[in-house]
């Protein structure tokens, strides 16, 4: 009678009897035999060898006296378990001491290494432990910490509808990027709207165009949407709108279907100043710049000329879609050759003051900033497309100049002195009041609202008087542009933060007069036409673009320093709220 088939389940074994002895034979290993052994070790004694169990095992395939018939080999005696050699005291301290190695003993048998001291254990366990593992989950809300948004109002019910919420939270941020927004404050503006708004199990990536958000809770349906930002404006008035938008939702009172249609006034609303202002506040910053710099009143008039007709290019450029490389290089190639045809006419100018002042708002101070303000605050892959997305900006300003000056020497215009300009001095009282002017009007082309035109303009001229103080206590002229934007990037976020508008709005501005327009076009003419002396103009292009930078890193220190008076546990406003 059989109970069970063999391994390849074609023949069947008696009941009782081991379907593979082979295996059954095979002599088991104690964990007492598993220890690191040097075979060369003569204190190490053999282990002593088992004699084969007793007993006459059949062989397969062979009669029986009883039956004369083949039949199954009956299943092997079980032999009794082997006793492990005791080794000698020396012996067993040697393979103590081995800890951590591993390796096979002579007969074939993997060597375990000895147990570890469990004080030791302890000890490292607890220098190595870290207070929040790195697989261990946290909080999205806390990334709130230090801005406007810290400690929101979160709902205690889950919302219904979550898609919806996201889809809000994805035209929320697209809006925002539109507008000129950093990384920063889009990641934290989506969390705080989200959790405002019940969901709790989100996570946020942002890169240099795209936002994706991630909703999975623990139980229930997960989203996870994308969207791409593939257009760019001037509006700062709009994103001060949104930035109270957020700061009403995170407030609490304000629901989803109130903020979608508040988001959605906003994107149709109108810009507050029409095109006409903007292109007369762009000539008018260029006239007050050139005068401030140094140049004559004729060379202020040519500069607001200029600047009407490159305001005409980027009308057109953006209405045909040309890309800003080539719209920028062609707005620098028409101020550059005004200038120099009116020199070659023999009118009171210099035309390095006069392109310097022209080139001004061309220049991407506020991409540098938010570009550099990424790369601080963790966010590498949109820094490095704001950085490239300016570096293009700066490469077209070069080429537009290079382009002008080498069509000049070719049509017979007469060679610049870049090394001695003849400045006219105007009383000090002027150009603090050119300073005022120039960033009022140079906020008007970036769509800033009406109410922030007079507080960017007094950050601007506080900061041209403490420029004025640290150059007089022997600062160098690289170092005190950028103590003068620390300060105007401190003064720019307590001041936003009172006036419910974000840092950049006041801040992008207000540092315009600090950018190094006169050194550009100094080295770019070098480079043109100065061979002999090519070493000193890269020099000063390089040191233009690190003043550039010091300048951007000096508004980011400065919205670093006064996050400790912008809080919410400073905020009047919000004083009541409570994370539940």
């Amino acid at each position: 009678m059989s109970s069970g088939k063999d391994p390849d389940g074609a023949k069947t074994v008696p009941s009782g009897e081991d379907p593979n002895p082979h295996v059954a034979s095979i002599r088991r290993v104690h964990t007492r035999e598993m220890k690191l052994v040097d075979p060369t070790d003569s204190n190490v004694p053999e282990a002593p060898k088992q004699s084969p169990a007793p007993g006459n095992p059949a062989v397969p395939g062979r009669r029986t006296a009883d039956h004369g018939k083949h039949s199954t080999p009956p299943r092997p005696t079980p032999k009794a378990p082997e006793q492990p050699a005791k080794l000698p005291p020396a012996v067993q301290d040697k393979l103590n001491a081995q800890t951590g190695q591993v390796g096979v003993t002579p007969s074939g048998a993997p060597a375990l290494p000895p147990r570890a001291n469990p004080t030791a254990r302890r000890m490292i366990s607890r220098w190595l432990a870290s207070d929040t593992p790195p697989t261990q989950a946290f909080s999205i809300v806390d990334r709130l910490r230090g801005t406007p948004y810290a400690n929101p109002k979160v709902n205690s019910a889950q919302d219904a509808s979550a898609r919806k919420t996201l889809e809000f939270a994805l035209d929320l941020a697209e809006t925002m990027f539109r507008y000129g927004a950093g990384a920063l404050e889009v990641e934290t503006s989506v969390i705080a709207v989200t959790a405002a708004l019940g969901l709790r199990h989100i996570d946020v990536d942002i890169t240099n165009q795209s936002i994706n958000l991630n909703f999975s809770p623990p139980e229930g349906e997960a989203y996870s949407m994308l969207r791409v930002v593939r257009s760019w404006t001037n509006n700062f008035a709009g994103l001060t709108y949104v930035h109270q938008l957020v700061s009403d939702i995170v407030a609490g009172g304000v629901t989803r279907q109130q903020s979608v249609d508040r988001l959605r006034e906003i994107s149709r609303q109108p810009k507050p100043f029409p095109r006409w202002m903007v292109s007369g506040a762009a000539g008018g910053f260029a006239a007050a710049f050139v005068v401030f710099i140094g140049g004559s009143l004729v060379g202020a008039a040519i500069a607001f000329i200029s600047s009407l007709l490159v305001g005409q290019i980027a009308k057109y450029a953006s209405r045909w879609r040309i890309p800003d490389f080539f719209s920028i290089a062609a707005s620098t190639f028409v101020v550059t050759a005004i200038a120099v045809l009116f020199h070659a006419l023999n009118a009171p100018i210099d035309p390095a003051l006069v392109v310097s002042g022209g080139i001004l708002l061309l220049l991407p101070s506020a991409r540098f900033v938010s570009a550099l303000q990424d790369a601080i605050n963790g966010f590498p892959v949109t820094a490095a497309g704001r950085f490239f997305s300016a570096g293009l900006s700066y490469a077209a300003i070069l080429t537009g100049i290079m382009t002008a000056l080498v069509i000049g020497q070719l049509a017979g215009a007469p060679e610049l002195d870049v090394r001695t300009i003849d400045k006219i001095a105007y009383p000090g009282w002027l150009l603090v009041v050119l300073v005022a002017a120039a960033v009022v009007l140079g906020a008007v082309t970036e769509q800033t609202s009406r109410t922030l035109l007079l507080p960017t303009g007094a950050i601007a001229l506080l900061g041209y008087l403490l420029l004025l103080g640290i150059q007089a206590l022997g600062v160098g002229d690289r170092t005190a542009p950028a103590v003068a934007a620390t300060f105007i990037g401190l003064a720019g976020r307590i001041i936003a933060h009172r006036m419910r508008a974000p840092q950049l709005v006041l801040a992008a501005p207000a540092i315009v007069f600090l950018l190094p327009g006169l050194m550009i076009f100094r080295s770019m003419y070098g480079l043109v036409f100065d061979v002999e002396d090519m070493t000193g103009a890269l020099i000063d292009m390089f040191t233009a673009f690190t003043i550039m930078m010091a300048i951007a890193g000096g508004v980011v220190f400065g919205d670093t320093l006064a996050r400790p008076f912008t809080g919410s546990a400073v905020s009047g406003e919000r004083s009541g709220i409570r994370r539940r």
